[in-house]
């Protein structure tokens, strides 16, 4: 019985240390078995986009070669979960699967379902909380009612009791006698080869859970102490830039708060910061525990009567959004990072959200799925719940007449015009005055700036003041506006 393997099932924790289930499994002395699934069963369109997936290669190549020096070499599958993990226990006959859970609906029931097709062979599953601070579903109001706005949910997370310890890495993995047949990374095709489309996200990140300790600690030393002053400007990035890390599990939560809470403990200048980085991470909190009581979130609006809304589909328009080519600099900006890096600062995926779903009166899940396609961490939770509040459907969402000004959004975040120059190279040469509304640029300034309105650079697809005028009679139209 000693010498039966223990499978350890990982999926978004590609990471050695503070990974419960793999501390656990090699904590008993038994022989280990890592193993990840690559589950393409997923139902509809959430099927993991192609930004994704070319992390997912990254940072499966990282946990690979991390996992052959600790002595147990990571088996690779592909097929749906509970069919791949039973047969490898009838090949292996392993003795139990050890597996942190997670939180989205389609793997909390594959993890029930794999639970009991295993329980009638005798096989044990032991499943651990490792993808969020809080479990979900626990941070509740005094009452014991799911918290639906941010500020009190974080209020209860922030008063409750700290988040569980570290969990140490293993020093070295014990492998079974003989190993299973494991697929070659490289035959997923998880990178494009024509087009490549992904010089991009090369140049900009390398996955793995090395890279992302590195980033965390570069983010404290360098970037923390002027976070709360800072955060929203796109340029010079002054973000962690941790989301896909957080994403994939080559970082957990716990890490980043624990690692947070100990800088500014030894410099308490940096409390107010460390404080304003953790909300943060509290919204990614937030948008897990939104999902775990509303399964429908990805989907559907979380107010009933935003169904009714009068949206105004047109693929030209949706295209010329995805494109960056609306005609307002910071929104196409931020378009134009996307498609290169695979990221977007949060302030501009709020700005160019906005501007898809209340100044185009675009579905918001329109843009839901573009984002799902081209972020590397694109995240269930958190891409459908950013959405939502945006769009004002969701649990906490914006007010309706939160209608992002680009003009002034531009010029406030991007006073100096870095960020806008740095991915419209087009205008670089236009002054400051006029380069978050290039249109009222007069013909020698654009001339001088080498621009030409529509040839060189888009006109716009709709005015702001009539959008806005547009967008608040929608509300109306659906009786939004109490």
């Amino acid at each position: 019985m000693a010498d039966r393997p223990l499978i350890v099932w990982l999926r978004e924790d590609l990471r050695i240390a503070d990974n419960p289930a793999l501390a656990a499994a090699a904590a008993t002395g038994a022989p280990v078995l890592p193993v990840y699934v690559l589950d393409d069963a997923t139902p509809g369109r959430w099927r993991m986009g192609g930004a994704a997936r070319w992390w997912l290669h990254g940072s499966l190549a990282a946990l690979g070669q991390t996992l052959r020096q600790l002595g147990a070499p990571l088996i690779l599958r592909q097929g749906p979960s509970t069919e791949c993990i039973a047969r490898l226990i009838a090949e292996t006959d392993a003795a139990a699967v050890y597996a942190n859970t997670n939180p989205e609906p389609y793997w909390l029931g594959a993890e029930s379902a794999l639970q009991r097709s295993l329980a009638a062979a005798g096989v044990t599953v032991h499943y651990f909380a490792a993808t969020t601070l809080f479990s979900p579903g626990s941070v509740r109001s005094r009452r014991g009612q799911p918290l639906q706005v941010f500020t009190p949910f974080w209020r209860a997370c922030r008063s409750t009791t700290a988040p569980a310890p570290l969990q140490p890495a293993p020093l070295h993995l014990r492998p079974p006698t003989s190993l299973p047949a494991s697929d070659d990374l490289a035959a997923w095709s998880l990178r494009p080869t024509s087009p490549d489309w992904a010089a991009g996200l090369r140049a900009a990140w390398q996955p793995g859970e090395a890279t992302a300790q590195q980033q965390l600690v570069h983010f404290l030393d360098q970037d923390l102490a002027t976070y709360a002053l800072s955060r929203d400007r796109p340029e010079p990035a002054a973000t962690s830039c941790l989301s896909p890390r957080l994403h994939f599990g080559e970082l957990s939560p716990r890490q980043v708060w624990h690692a947070t809470l100990t800088r500014a403990a030894v410099a308490p200048a940096l409390a107010t910061p460390a404080e304003a980085f953790l909300r943060q991470l509290g919204w990614r909190e937030y948008f897990v525990h939104t999902l775990h009581h509303n399964p429908q979130l990805p989907d559907a609006p979380l107010q009933p009567k935003f169904a009714a809304f009068p949206w105004r589909e047109d693929a030209a328009v949706l295209r010329c959004w995805q494109r960056g080519e609306t005609g307002y600099p910071i929104v196409d900006a931020g378009m134009r990072q996307l498609r290169a890096t695979g990221w977007m600062h949060n302030r501009v995926r709020m700005i160019t959200a906005s501007f898809l779903v209340k100044h185009l009166l675009q579905p918001w899940q329109s843009g839901e799925a573009w984002f799902w396609d081209n972020l590397v961490d694109a995240d269930l939770a958190n891409n459908a719940g950013g959405w939502q509040w945006v769009a004002g459907c969701g649990g906490d969402a914006a007010p309706y007449f939160r209608i992002f000004n680009p003009i002034l959004q531009g010029e406030r975040f991007d006073a100096g015009g870095a960020y806008v120059r740095r991915w419209l190279p087009e205008l670089a040469r236009l002054p400051d005055r006029w380069l978050h509304q290039p249109w009222e640029a007069p013909p020698l300034a654009l001339a001088a700036a080498g621009i030409r309105p529509g040839i060189d650079y888009p006109n716009r697809l709709v005015e702001h003041s009539i959008a806005r005028t547009r967008a608040i009679e929608a509300f109306a139209q659906t009786k939004i506006v109490s």
